[in-house]
């Protein structure tokens, strides 16, 4: 949802970006360019593109660098690089249950002639099938007519999981496509799939990805052909008579081979493989790996029998319950009654890279927590002779790989076999919101497609990111602002250029805004919607030299952001002992004329924290009891198996809450759950284990999980509410009244929704928390008692503490140690030369012991209303000696 309680203008530019420090890394050199420097973080330049999309799958970058985008929910969508807009361009009937819908899209190596387009999609309907068909783009639209089907696939939608879909040509114009083992993947008592009972084969991977005769759990290849079907080449695992299995085959023993590439040069497939989660004890951990696999030729990769480096699952009775020897990796042999393929598989390949939940000893740089592996591609300098973004050659021959939950990119050096030598990051300070596809374009820039934050959902974080690599002349940064993205037509915005910049010294920068159709060659305008309707903003950046920059808004027009107001009688600052708030909520929409209660919520509680306050409210949870619990959960894994409302791999949220309300041990249990990990309750997939969480952290997450099943009920709009829920001498938590209001949406744009809040926060304050200053800060150690203070206060410092409402009080206290030439503490309106609020003298002297020596000090105030900045200037015109020490000061009534 956008924040519509902000009035400031916001920053587009890196809205699917965030920090990420990389400091603790030295990465190894590789041996195709030993002793070139990494490059210059500087030269890359990150843009976004588009953002806003409902579950991207995979993208197709065009020979005119406008972008197709396959979504989940079966629409395929256009990014025009000439207009910087997107488009719906074709909308499939797809069976978007489980994790299937529209899964991949590629175009044809001869598209700039022939106009193919490939995809792979979920057929929507009674027949539980996937289909492979090539269509015509063409002018500006995809032709369903010309539909011509290659392949169809088999599958099962009765239990969840495991689709893949993604599609890749080689240089040979052969097409690669990823199909999952489509294998109960719930059901597994904390082993392998391999459940041989009658009735079972749902629920055993024998009978797709070990089985040489179905299509499930492989990468296949085939050759299209110009009239719509394909040929088998030459080289794929089994006979092209289909004697021992599915002519197709390429690669099979795979799980979930969610994306693929391949090898320019050596022709080398690359593919993550999703990995379960098992309670099998391995190498590192439990055998439940994530890999990255290389296959140099047609083969067996072991799954459902081995993963990593060929460790084996133990033969599993789900009958008796009892485990037996495992297979041999030399001599594979599919003996379940559910294989219709060959009993003796190829040997088993290991992994390329491979890891666990668990922190990595042969990885340490992959991390640790939940996980999905994925392979990018094999950059190659010299096939880029020309292009100008192309990457430096630091990376040739370097393979990219990248972590869907984990949010990285990593270079993997090889050798000239194709060895694995080292990985490092790859843009340290780039983390993308779920990275799900990689593609290098013709003219060498990068292109990532971010699936975004929340699952099976649309997301706002949702989007295509561009990265260009500069050699010479750098591009500039262009950085976006908006006054607003929401409201009414007409809607009059400013928007600004503010924040852009060059890294390139003397370089003079030209701005030009493209708004609804319109050019405007200024850094910044003005621009009035006149009628209702989503638009985008282009802002360019150019400089003398040719670099230009380019940043995205989207203006939703139509639908005004509801009006919401607290206000209150009282001091809205602090919260004293004994005493109360008044309060008055009001609420109003434009479109809505009259306010829907069951779209308002309404609420009064005590947090026993205020670090990080602000920012635990700013993420809009409407749950503000567990509002940082909430935080820290979805900072966890969980939600790749558990969404709020909606089953996924595991039930929600609300169902789990639901269960356990009423049962004394729930919340012990599930925290014990969380960290231990385990299955039984919700069937046998595994829940996997957060052993690194603190049992503090579990309890809170099992406690915000239990209460949503409970909708708490609203306070009154008008009232008043006591400060009673706070220990005596407790100076960190503080009192939050919120209220959210949903509007009902208006003009085809979706709804919106405001928060406020009114924080009441102790009204001791601790001088070393200023906002602004130029004093001294004493860390709290052994030496002072563990007292921390400020000190160097000497004529002409200051500190500045933002936000304080002085209505109803008369006076400040100040803790304070007479050690220096002694002086004024003065209290000032809004500035450093503001208006004087209130005085108070302490006299020189010296102390004998700094750890205990400490008096009060008072400062008369007269009672102002109405929030205001205040400075406390330190003031002494005859010394310019240290004054005193102060420790924090207490607001009075």
């Amino acid at each position: 949802m956008p924040d519509t309680l902000k009035i400031s203008l916001i920053p587009i530019a890196v809205v699917l970006l965030a920090g990420l420090s990389w400091s603790f890394y030295q990465p190894a050199k590789s041996l195709t360019n030993y002793g070139n420097d990494i490059p210059d973080s500087t030269r890359f330049t990150y843009t976004t593109l588009a953002s806003g999309f409902d579950e991207p799958m995979q993208m197709a970058v065009m020979p005119d660098l406008s972008v197709l985008i396959a979504e989940r929910k079966g629409a395929v969508k256009l990014f025009d690089a000439a207009t910087k807009e997107v488009r719906t361009v074709a909308q499939f009937n797809v069976f978007s249950g489980i994790e299937d819908g529209l899964l991949g899209v590629a175009l044809d190596p001869d598209y700039a002639k022939n106009h193919w387009v490939y995809l792979y999609y979920s057929v929507g309907g009674e027949r539980s099938v996937s289909e492979l068909a090539r269509y015509e783009f063409r002018d500006g639209q995809l032709d369903m007519s010309s539909r011509k089907v290659l392949i169809e696939i088999p599958t099962q939608r009765v239990y969840c999981c495991h689709s893949a879909g993604h599609l890749v040509f080689d240089v040979k114009g052969n097409l690669f496509l990823s199909i999952g083992d489509n294998t109960n993947a719930e059901e597994i008592e904390g082993h392998n799939p391999t459940d041989e009972r009658p009735g079972r084969h749902l629920s055993d991977g024998q009978a797709s990805s070990a089985n040489s005769n179905d299509y499930r759990g492989k990468i296949i290849r085939i050759k299209p052909e110009p009239d719509g079907t394909y040929s088998i080449p030459d080289g794929n695992l089994f006979p092209k008579d289909g004697s021992k299995g599915k002519p197709e085959i390429y690669v099979m023993g795979c799980r979930n081979p969610f994306r693929i590439s391949v090898d320019a040069k050596t022709g080398y497939v690359y593919w993550g493989d999703v990995g379960p989660d098992t309670e099998i004890k391995a190498e590192e951990g439990k055998l439940s790996y994530d890999e990255i696999n290389q296959a140099r030729k047609p083969g067996f990769f072991g799954y459902p029998y081995f993963l990593g480096a060929n460790e084996a699952f133990p033969k599993y009775d789900f009958e008796t319950k009892k485990e037996g020897p495992a297979k041999d990796p030399a001599h594979p042999v599919n003996d379940s009654p559910n294989n219709t393929g060959v009993r003796e598989l190829p040997p088993a390949q290991p992994a390329f890279i491979w890891y666990g939940k668990g922190p990595s000893k042969r990885w340490p740089l992959v991390g640790k927590g939940g996980a999905s592996a994925m392979a990018g591609p094999v950059y190659y300098k010299d096939l880029y002779p020309d292009a100008p973004f192309k990457l430096p050659a630091y990376y040739d021959g370097k393979l990219f790989i990248y972590d869907w939950v984990r949010r990285w990119i990593m270079a993997v050096t090889m050798d000239d076999q194709g060895n694995y030598v080292s990985m490092e990051p790859f843009l340290p300070n780039l983390k993308v919101v779920a990275p799900m596809d990689m593609r290098i374009a013709h003219d060498g820039a990068i292109y990532l497609l971010a699936y975004g934050t929340n699952w099976f959902a649309p997301n706002t974080d949702a989007g295509i990111i561009r990265i260009e690599y500069s050699e010479g002349n750098r591009n500039p940064q262009a950085v976006a602002k908006a006054s607003k993205t929401v409201g009414a037509a007409p809607l009059t915005v400013e928007f600004s250029s503010e924040g852009s910049k060059d890294f390139d010294p003397g370089d003079r920068l030209s701005y030009e805004w493209t708004i609804d159709g319109k050019k405007f060659k200024t850094p910044n305008t003005r621009y009035t919607f006149k009628k209702p309707g989503k638009y985008t903003a282009v802002l360019s950046v150019s400089d003398q030299n040719g670099g230009t920059g380019t940043a995205t808004l989207n203006v939703s027009v139509g639908n005004t952001p509801p009006a919401v107001q607290i206000t209150s009688e009282d001091n809205t600052s602090f919260y004293w002992d004994n005493a109360k708030v008044r309060y008055q909520i009001r609420v109003s929409d434009k479109e809505d004329k009259t306010v829907d209660p069951g779209r308002l919520t309404t609420g009064y509680h005590y947090l026993d924290f205020r670090k990080d306050l602000a920012s635990v409210l700013s993420s809009g949870s409407g749950n503000i009891k567990y509002a940082k619990t909430e935080k820290l959960y979805n900072s966890l894994d969980c939600k790749a198996c558990h969404q709020l409302n909606t089953k996924s791999i595991g039930p929600s949220l609300q169902e789990v809450s639901k269960h356990y309300q009423g049962k004394k041990e729930a919340p012990e249990f599930l925290a014990s759950k969380i960290i231990s990990g385990g299955a039984g309750t919700w069937g046998t997939y595994p829940m996997p284990p957060h052993p690194t969480l603190s049992k503090e952290d579990a309890s809170e997450i099992a406690g915000y999980i239990l209460s949503l099943s409970h909708r708490s009920e609203n306070i009154p709009l008008t009232g008043s509410k006591s400060f009673d829920q706070h220990k005596k001498d407790q100076h960190e938590g503080a009192y939050v009244l919120y209220v959210s209001y949903t509007d009902g949406g208006a003009n085809g744009i979706e709804p919106i929704t405001t928060q406020k809040y009114l924080v009441l926060r102790n009204p001791l304050i601790q001088l070393e928390d200023y906002e602004e200053g130029n004093v001294g800060v004493v860390i709290a150690t052994a030496n002072n008692g563990f007292n921390s203070y400020v000190t160097n206060l000497r004529n002409g410092k200051f500190v500045r503490f933002n936000g304080i409402d002085l209505q109803g009080i008369r006076r400040v206290k100040f803790r304070a140690q007479v050690h220096g030439a002694g002086g004024k503490i003065v209290m000032r309106d809004g500035s450093r030369n503001g208006a004087v609020l209130g005085e108070a003298v302490i006299p020189k002297g010296k102390v004998q012991d700094l750890k205990k020596d400490w008096t009060e000090i008072i400062m008369p105030v007269k009672p102002q209303k109405g929030i205001r900045d205040i400075y406390l200037t330190f003031e002494n015109s005859e010394s310019n000696d240290n004054m005193f020490h102060l420790d924090w000061m207490l607001f009075e009534k």
